[in-house]
């Protein structure tokens, strides 16, 4: 398996995961996401769609891999940010979320679950979803990288 084949590969799997792992806590931890939480996804969503685009033979495999790549690493950046506001580092862009779906009424409104940004809901040794997040993608982006820029052995 060459190096690329191996970027392209940890290109969807990383994302994949991430989402996958996210989408488990919230509908089976019942972790549900602050508006930062949601901000970390839309760039993993982005990325497994690249990803998925560079395993198609007619179009660019390194160019889509290193876009992937760069769509994880800015989920990873948000995941420092979203960390920092719950370790209360730095203040946060928004304070709370409401969940809720469907029709909305003001009993709606006022029984949803109140999700705050600057609160970690589940930790493990002291690290939240944000932080593991931003450890993962950030890892996950420059081993990447470091695939791309690596040259094939001939064998």
């Amino acid at each position: 398996m060459t190096n690329l084949s191996k970027a392209r590969a940890l290109a969807l799997l990383i994302p994949a995961g991430l989402l996958a792992g996210a989408w488990g806590s919230q509908l089976f931890g019942g972790l549900y996401p602050c508006e930062m939480c949601h901000w970390q996804r839309w760039p993993h969503y982005a990325a497994v769609v690249i990803a998925l685009l560079a395993f198609v033979p007619a179009l660019p495999t390194r160019l889509l891999v290193t876009l992937a790549a760069l769509a994880i690493a800015v989920s990873g950046a948000i995941g420092v940010a979203h960390a920092g506001v719950e370790y209360h580092w730095w203040h946060g862009f928004t304070a709370c979320t409401k969940t809720i779906s469907g029709p909305v009424t003001i009993d709606d409104l006022m029984k949803a679950p109140i999700v705050r940004c600057d609160q970690a809901q589940w930790t493990l040794f002291g690290i939240s979803l944000a932080g593991f997040n931003a450890i993962i993608s950030l890892g996950g982006a420059l081993t990447i990288f470091a695939m791309l820029l690596r040259r094939d052995r001939a064998r």
